[in-house]
């Protein structure tokens, strides 16, 4: 069993139609957002019971992530008005309600499969990708189908990708924003760790 990764590669292009935040239909092309941040967001089916967490979850914390110049798009093999649908359904019926980022139907599977998630040829697993300004993906984690995501460690990992790039220093473990990072030398390291190992 082999097992790769897209992190450090460039991000698997794609145009595709999509229910837009102001329920409009509309196409996105990934290439097209190159010099803004990305987190894709793929989660199995509409009309589900985890995946409504989630997507009102990110919704909820969606304005954090546009002051990071950060972008958050959904997909699943749903169609745009399978999408839609859902979006109409109040919460209290099982919807999502006006969600304000981008839903993108994936109804032949070919973006999750060039992503590396799509599950026994059906849905795409719990996959979370996040792309920087110049394509590259830079961080990604995949759940399996019964688990969700947590939005702040999302949102801790824009920072940690934005700070490194900005100031060439490495994050360590449980970095946040505002807190002192490495600088990725042996004695950075030390300092930091004499510092910190307590």
């Amino acid at each position: 069993m082999s097992l790769t990764t897209l992190v450090t590669q460039q991000a698997p292009d794609f145009t595709a139609e999509a229910v837009m935040p102001d329920n409009t239909f509309g196409a996105i092309t990934l290439s097209g957002l190159k010099g803004t941040y990305v987190l894709l967001l793929f989660y199995p089916l509409d009309f589900t019971f985890v995946c409504p967490s989630e997507i009102l979850a990110f919704n909820k914390k969606l304005a954090e992530f546009k002051s990071r110049n950060c972008e958050v798009i959904g997909v699943s093999v749903d169609s745009k008005f399978t999408h839609l649908a859902w979006k109409n359904t109040p919460i209290e019926k099982g919807g999502i309600g006006n969600i304000q980022y981008p839903l993108v139907q994936d109804l032949n599977k070919a973006i999750a499969k060039s992503y590396g998630i799509l599950f026994n040829d059906s849905v795409a697993l719990r996959g979370l990708f996040l792309i920087d300004p110049t394509g590259t993906v830079r961080h990604c984690i995949i759940n399996d189908l019964p688990l969700g995501r947590n939005v702040d460690e999302a949102l801790r990992m824009v920072d940690a990708v934005q700070f490194s790039d900005t100031h060439g220093e490495v994050c360590p473990a449980n970095w946040k924003q505002g807190e002192e990072a490495m600088k990725p030398t042996a004695e950075g390291v030390a300092s930091y760790l004499a510092k910190h190992a307590k």
